[in-house]
């Protein structure tokens, strides 16, 4: 079972040698790579790739806006961003549009492979210093709202602020000492009261509420 690839990255350079590296690789097929989002819909209709590598900075159609579009028409693709180090308000709003994962710019290639196998499985790659910016980010943002609970349980709470971090579901039950059942349990329970229907619904609810 290939995992299909969909490149988006406008630097030619970068472009050309991440879809060598994805199609070089065991397990995994680069079926698009594209300098900009004019063809989006187009491009994923034809390709139907299981995982989009996004760059956030490109011409005309940037990646916080063609992840929205991607997810109206196309919900169960996952997206990857890649982004540079001070972009915080740019992951912010990539979150909100649906992103799953987030990795560096020049991340090393072992890296960037594994991160497309986590979020092809359902886990939310987020390297190290992008998660600690988020975090800081959600905790510096301007309490606008009243700030609405949910009525979560502290479990619930903490499993949540597992999924902002980017932790896979079998870190949460590690990080939680709890098993990937229980866990699987508690997201569901999660989503209804969230009133969502993907772990990137929720984290995005999480964020723009301030639930964590």
């Amino acid at each position: 079972m290939l995992i299909k690839v969909a490149i988006f990255e406008d630097n030619r350079s970068l472009r050309e040698g991440l879809a060598a590296m994805i199609g070089g690789t065991s397990g995994f097929e680069c079926v698009g790579a594209y300098a900009n989002c004019n063809n989006l819909l187009k491009n994923m209709s034809q390709d139907k790739p299981d995982v989009v590598l996004m760059d956030i900075e490109l011409p005309g159609i940037n990646g916080i806006e063609a992840v929205g579009i991607i997810k109206e028409e196309f919900p169960e693709m996952k997206i990857l961003m890649e982004t540079i180090f001070d972009d915080d308000e740019k992951i912010f709003s990539s979150i909100c549009a649906g992103a799953e994962g987030y990795i560096l710019k020049h991340t090393s290639p072992a890296e960037i492979m594994e991160a497309i196998k986590e979020i092809y499985e359902g886990g939310s790659p987020m390297t190290p210093s992008i998660a600690n910016r988020v975090l800081k980010m959600v905790k510096d943002r301007p309490d606008t709202r009243s700030k609405e609970t949910f009525d979560l349980s502290d479990r619930e709470k903490e499993i949540l602020t597992c999924l902002v971090k980017g932790m896979s579901y079998k870190m949460v039950a590690d990080a939680c000492f709890i098993s990937i059942e229980t866990v699987n349990v508690h997201i569901k329970n999660i989503y209804k009261k969230l009133h969502v229907h993907s772990k990137s619904e929720a984290v995005a609810k999480a964020i723009r509420g301030r639930i964590v």
